[in-house]
C-alpha cells in the first residue's frame, strides 16, 4: 500500500469540523469518488470529528490518500487526548450517548467505512481509523 497524500487537521472548533468535512471531500473528489462514497466518507469525518471535539476535547484528523493494487482509497485517522472509553463495545451501540448526541456517531461511522478501528484508554485518549475504498 502507497500513501499518495497527507495532510493533518487541528480539531478545535465547530468552524474545525466544517474544515475537515471539506477537506475530505475535496480528497474523496480528487481519488474519483463517486457521490454516494463521498456522502459516506464524508458523513463519517464529520461524525468523527464532532465526537474529537465533542467528547475528546479536540485533537487531529491524519488524511492519507491511499493506492494499493488497482484501488485508491482515503484513510482518516481522529485523535484526542480526552477521557477515552470505558466500554467500547457499549459505546459502539446505536442509542449509546454520554452527551446529548443522539448516539449514532461511532456506530454510524463504522457502518459507512470498508475498515473501522478504535483504540481508546480511560484517561488517555481515543484513536479512530477508517478507510473508505473506492
Amino acid at each position: 500500500m502507497t500513501i499518495q497524500k497527507t495532510e493533518t487537521m487541528d480539531i478545535e472548533s465547530s468552524t474545525d469540523v466544517v474544515l475537515v468535512r471539506q477537506t475530505v471531500r475535496q480528497f474523496a473528489v480528487e481519488i474519483g469518488f463517486g457521490l454516494v462514497d463521498q456522502t459516506k466518507i464524508v458523513t463519517a469525518a464529520s461524525e468523527l470529528a464532532r465526537n474529537t471535539l465533542d467528547y475528546g476535547g479536540g485533537g487531529t484528523v491524519k488524511l492519507e490518500t491511499l493506492q494499493e493494487g488497482g484501488r485508491r482509497g482515503l484513510r482518516l485517522t481522529f485523535e484526542d487526548y480526552g477521557p477515552g472509553i470505558s466500554n467500547i463495545e457499549l459505546a459502539l451501540k446505536d442509542g449509546f450517548t454520554t452527551g446529548g448526541g443522539l448516539g449514532m456517531g461511532l456506530g454510524g461511522a463504522k457502518r459507512l467505512a470498508n475498515e473501522f478501528e478504535i483504540q481508546s484508554a480511560v484517561g488517555e485518549g481515543t484513536r479512530v481509523k477508517i478507510v473508505r475504498w473506492k
